[in-house]
């Protein structure tokens, strides 16, 4: 009865006998099984995603910005934020002249300011306005959205200086790869520092001067120093817990 009973059960009067389980599925199999479109379909789907805003920039960083880029565009407002920021530089008068397309030369004056007691200009002059000069030249071309500092500087005196003293940049890196890259750089200059002659097209050169300069968006440092104040504020509320911990019960 119970064999009729399980026959009738498939209606067509036959028994049936079980299912065996499935195979289980190989890595080789399961590699098959997978179609390499896939792949493709989800690596276009992540490109097309599209990217995340950037976020906004507060009123503080928008104003330096736009000094930033207003202190490269000529050498009048060059002077006004020298007077603000480098005293220096604006008591020595030095200031930026285009050559060219893609040419620059910083001009340092023969003035009272930056002679020596023996009426040359001074080695510390010469010396500190090669950083300024430099730096000049990589500001106005990586603008207000990187911070540009000195790492290493070589100075070599030929001879002494008896009038204007012109900074030539004879080498740079190409810039263009690395700023389009967006990150931290490092990058090197090699200036030129001649005499003007009072003959007219007439220059002498009186030293040679290398130097290196790190370059850090601003986006990226601001981003590092919150970093940096998240782990103080952690390290900070671990050492309260720990310190409420080991207090003794009132």
């Amino acid at each position: 009865m119970r064999a009729f009973a399980a026959a009738s059960a498939h209606g067509d009067g036959r028994p049936r006998t079980p299912r065996s389980p499935p195979a289980p599925l190989t890595t080789a199999k399961a590699n098959d099984a997978i179609d390499p479109r896939d792949g493709d379909a989800l690596a276009r789907g992540v490109a097309a995603a599209p990217a995340a805003p950037a976020p906004r920039r507060t009123l503080t960083e928008r104003l330096e910005a736009y000094i930033s880029r207003l202190s490269t565009r000529n050498n009048f407002w060059h002077k006004v934020c020298s007077l603000i920021w480098l005293p220096y530089a604006f008591r020595s008068g030095i200031t930026m002249k285009r050559l060219g397309a893609d040419r620059f030369a910083a001009v340092l004056p023969f003035r009272r300011f930056n002679r020596n007691w023996y009426n040359a200009m001074a080695g510390a002059a010469l010396l500190g306005n090669s950083e300024v000069a430099a730096g000049m030249f990589l500001f106005a071309q990586c603008g207000g959205d990187y911070i540009v500092v000195c790492k290493e500087l070589k100075y070599r005196f030929l001879r002494p200086c008896y009038g204007p003293a012109v900074y030539h940049i004879v080498r740079s890196e190409e810039l263009v790869e690395k700023l389009a890259a967006g990150a931290e750089f490092n990058t090197d200059l090699e200036l030129e520092i001649t005499q003007q002659l009072k003959q007219a097209g007439r220059e002498i050169r009186v030293g040679r001067c290398t130097l290196t300069f790190h370059c850090t968006p601003k986006a990226m440092a601001r981003d590092r120093e919150a970093r940096r104040k998240a782990r103080i504020e952690r390290r900070a509320g671990a050492e309260a817990s720990a310190a409420a911990t080991d207090a003794p019960p009132e």
